[in-house]
């Protein structure tokens, strides 16, 4: 079976983490397939040439069908495969929209911070990949 979903996480994010882990508990169908871009078997080539740092800037998602989808849109999505997708409902109403992809938006560029971890200029140094 074709995972409907490939969702590129950071296992090194303690709340993404804990988020993933709820999913994966939920994808009683294997629905999703889950990528953490921190292991080291993390390959861009694989996934759409989404280097670690561009994966660390935003989530990501790949469907079946090649497409990309990123932020909230990745989670909405997620939560629809899982079962869950009243969760994420208010995403469709334009102005809720708007003002959670403000806030989304915020988390994605202060999430290391939030969390305690390293910049990103600090992460690469050990984790990017670049392609060649």
């Amino acid at each position: 079976m074709q995972n409907k979903l490939t969702f590129l996480y950071d296992g090194g994010c303690p709340l993404c983490k804990r988020e993933t882990d709820f999913l994966k508990g939920r994808d009683k169908f294997g629905n999703i397939k889950f990528v953490d871009i921190n292991s080291d078997d993390y390959n861009p080539t694989s996934y759409q040439n989404i280097s670690y740092k561009k994966a660390m800037s935003n989530l990501h998602g790949i469907l079946n069908n090649g497409n990309l989808i990123q932020g909230l849109d990745v989670l909405a999505y997620a939560y629809q495969l899982v079962g869950l997708g009243w969760v994420y409902f208010p995403i469709k109403i334009p102005i809720i929209s708007s003002l959670l992809k403000i806030f989304y938006s915020f988390w994605a560029k202060y999430r290391l911070k939030i969390t305690g971890r390293n910049a990103l200029e600090i992460l690469c140094d050990s984790e990017c990949k670049e392609l060649i």
